[in-house]
């Protein structure tokens, strides 16, 4: 009796059953998807009010070498532009080897906190 009712039930295999149920869903997710792109477009990038003067405004990531680039006037623009960015580029290089020797720790700590609120604080002073 077993065996007559085993041979009864069919048994699902991956090709073709499962392979057709799952693009069956995907196609339908799919659709789904398009059909809530197409009723709520996204809102891409700031909205412009032309009757206003342009002032371009970097990302926030870009804020705090904006205002550094403020700082510094003509001939000494080259300070605020590649200098700077580069002692700190070149101060979180070196945390590894700040970090070895008497008081290392304290010191990779104190050079990561001086980028850290070097950032911090000339994008917070941009914003401002």
């Amino acid at each position: 009796m077993m065996d007559t009712f085993n041979k009864d039930k069919r048994v699902k295999k991956f090709y073709p059953d499962y392979l057709s149920e799952i693009i069956f869903t995907m196609l339908i997710a799919f659709e789904l998807l398009i059909i809530f792109v197409l009723l709520y477009p996204p809102v891409v990038g700031r909205q412009i009010d032309l009757t206003k003067p342009f002032q371009p405004i970097p990302e926030w990531y870009f804020l705090w070498l904006f205002k550094l680039v403020g700082y510094f006037h003509g001939s000494f623009a080259f300070i605020g532009t590649v200098i700077i960015p580069l002692i700190f580029v070149l101060l979180l290089l070196f945390i590894p080897f700040i970090d070895h020797g008497r008081y290392g720790r304290i010191k990779a700590i104190i050079a990561g906190m001086i980028i850290l609120i070097g950032f911090i604080g000339l994008t917070i002073f941009s914003i401002l």
